[in-house]
């Protein structure tokens, strides 16, 4: 039996205003390689960043892999891990039945309960600038990806 490749993902978003001019970054490491990911959107929230680079990071995977994926994001790693499920349940509404509400970023929590499907993955979340080299680095392409708009 064939294992998954093991892939660490190091994601991060970032916001001028909120909403604003944003950017995602995510770092891939595959053993001895490493791909660098970024993007931005003219107006935009830091939370929708957060979890864009999530769903490109796991997008630019060629096959199913075992990924052990960080973020300095509570919202992504809570709401990928804790959330989701209800959210499904509600039909991407949040609350409860009978009283729900619309969901913000339900289309990009849709994309990446899609992306997540074919991987395992290890959700982490790390304290943010604190040092971190590949958060560090993962900050450092969504900065310099927003600050292109």
């Amino acid at each position: 039996m064939n294992e998954k490749p093991k892939v660490v993902i190091y994601t991060d978003g970032a916001c001028s205003g909120n909403p604003g001019p944003g950017g995602w970054g995510a770092l891939l490491k595959f053993g001895p390689h490493e791909r660098e990911l970024s993007g931005a959107e003219r107006k935009t929230t830091n939370n929708r960043m957060e979890i864009t680079a999530a769903v490109m990071a796991l997008r630019a995977l060629k096959e199913p892999c075992q990924v052990d994926l960080y973020t300095d994001s509570e919202y992504l790693k809570k709401g990928i891990t804790e959330w989701i499920s209800n959210w499904k349940k509600l039909g991407w509404r949040r609350g409860s039945p009978g009283k729900t509400k619309p969901l913000a970023n339900a289309d990009l929590w849709q994309e990446l309960d899609r992306e997540i499907s074919s991987h395992e993955i290890n959700w982490h979340w790390l304290r943010g600038h604190a040092g971190q080299e590949g958060n560090e680095r993962a900050d450092q392409l969504a900065a310099a990806a927003m600050r292109k708009q």
